[in-house]
């Protein structure tokens, strides 16, 4: 499976800061909408004298999409250049798209439009690239380096210990671990970083040596270990985080939140609750609608050829899992000469009898899928999402494929993180088809409207290169 498998291209950050209060992390939290808001300011000064309601409302409008922005500080130069201008080409084409589709764009001049277009992404890469040279100062407001140690020798220990010792950006000194657990025990030899002890030696050590912050590293099941642990501690000064096992686990969209006062932890969610789910559906209405409008001729060209071509229906409606496994019925046009639905459904192949030769050349160029754009604009889809199976195919692989029903906490889409990969059309092998469930997780795990936007732009160019694997 693993040669089908790739890292995601995209990766969220979760900031740096160890706690919310972090200077650094605030900064980076404001620096892109605060630039974005700047841009505007500027550009209304420049064209029209000073600010009129018009980019008050876009000042708003802009802050509430780019906030918070997300880590870029530890990123490459060059990952910090691509990951603004594709973020910021999704974000000014969908308020140019939106604009044009209300009027709302007439509102500003063109020079005035063009000029905020470029300047806008120039000043953020400057904003970034003066935050590094800054970043120093601002962990040095924070206080003085923290002192601290990590309790537990184990993957997810040793992962953190990692962190802390590549990111410039934490003023951490890790002096070393704590372990229960001889050394003939413990699984990783040559460690970076001293024993210093046993768990009954930590609140003597914390106290003699002024630890700062504790990491507990431990199994779950060392309940009441933790719990005598945190007994001893509350007797020293030092900050207690803890680094549950579970996070060793393959978490989508993991994060931590609270019902009142109860803290959860979220371990399988949908990345498109709140505000990120208003705004994914505002991107596929705008956008579907733009593409049915300027695709309505070669829509009637396909449906005059799939009449002419063989007989039956021009739309061939499936069924298929939606949201939540909910079933929906999925719209193409018809390629084949039947129209399978049933309890056994078989995949198309290569060089399969039942495709019309039409049907062959609007499944080579997914021409085919583009009445799915009403089933988008109906809300049953999403432009980009996990690719839809059969209900046949669905029931028969979650018995096969760990985690199969999790990529349905999501809308199925027109084109997929894995459909850009290579993983598009027949699954003729379960390797195959697990690692379209991989990248369909990873989808969910790493969701970000960039990441939407690299999936369209990447899906244009493999429909113009013909990509393989589409029978």
């Amino acid at each position: 499976m693993n040669r089908f498998r790739s890292a995601p291209r995209f990766r969220k950050s979760f900031g740096i800061a160890i706690a919310r209060d972090n200077i650094l992390y605030i900064t980076e939290a404001l620096l892109d909408p605060l630039v974005v808001v700047f841009a505007v300011w500027m550009v209304a000064s420049m064209y029209e004298g000073g600010l009129k309601p018009p980019y008050l409302i876009l000042s708003v409008i802009l802050f509430s999409l780019t906030f918070p922005s997300s880590s870029k500080i530890t990123l490459t130069p060059s990952e910090v250049v691509s990951n603004t201008f594709v973020n910021w080409v999704f974000i000014s084409g969908l308020l140019v798209a939106f604009g044009l589709a209300t009027g709302y764009l007439s509102y500003f001049p063109a020079a005035a439009i063009l000029a905020w277009l470029w300047m806008t992404p120039v000043l953020m890469l400057m904003a970034i690239f003066a935050l590094r040279i800054v970043a120093p100062v601002l962990i040095k407001l924070q206080g003085p380096t923290k002192r601290t140690i990590i309790v537990g020798i184990n993957e997810q220990g040793l992962a953190l210990a990692e962190r802390l010792a590549e990111n410039n950006y934490i003023a951490a000194e890790l002096l070393g671990f704590f372990e229960d657990r001889s050394e003939e025990r413990i699984p990783v030899k040559d460690m970076k970083y001293p024993t210093l002890g046993t768990i009954d030696d930590i609140s003597a050590y914390v106290k003699e040596h002024r630890v700062n912050i504790i990491y507990l590293s431990l199994h779950m099941a060392s309940q009441p270990r933790i719990v005598r642990l945190l007994d001893e501690l509350k007797d020293t000064t030092a900050s207690i985080y803890f680094v549950p096992d579970i996070f060793l686990s393959d978490l989508i969209q993991g994060r931590i939140g609270q019902i009142d006062d109860i803290p959860v932890v979220a371990v399988c969610e949908t990345p498109f609750v709140g505000f990120n789910g208003v705004l994914k559906r505002l991107a596929d209405i705008v956008i579907s609608s733009l593409i049915l409008i300027m695709i309505s001729p070669i829509l009637l060209a396909i449906a005059i050829g799939v009449k002419l071509g063989s007989p039956g229906p021009i739309i061939f409606k499936q069924r298929r899992y939606g949201l939540y496994g909910e079933e929906i019925y999925v719209y193409k046009f018809r390629s084949m000469t039947v129209c399978e639905d049933g309890d056994k459904v078989t995949q198309a192949t290569k060089e399969d009898q039942r495709i019309t030769p039409f049907g062959a050349f609007l499944r080579k160029t997914s021409l085919d899928e583009l009445p799915q754009f009403i089933n988008v604009l109906q809300g049953r889809m999403s432009i980009v999402g996990p690719r839809p199976h059969a209900v046949a195919h669905n029931e028969m692989y979650r018995k096969l494929i760990t985690g199969y029903m999790v990529r349905h906490k999501v809308k199925p889409g027109i084109t997929g993180w894995a459909q850009v990969n290579g993983l598009r059309g027949e699954t003729e092998t379960l390797n195959k088809m697990k690692a379209r469930i991989d990248y369909d997780i990873d989808y969910l795990r790493n969701w970000s409207l960039k990441l939407d936007m690299y999936i369209i732009l990447k899906t244009v160019l493999v429909v113009f290169k013909g990509q393989d694997g589409a029978y």
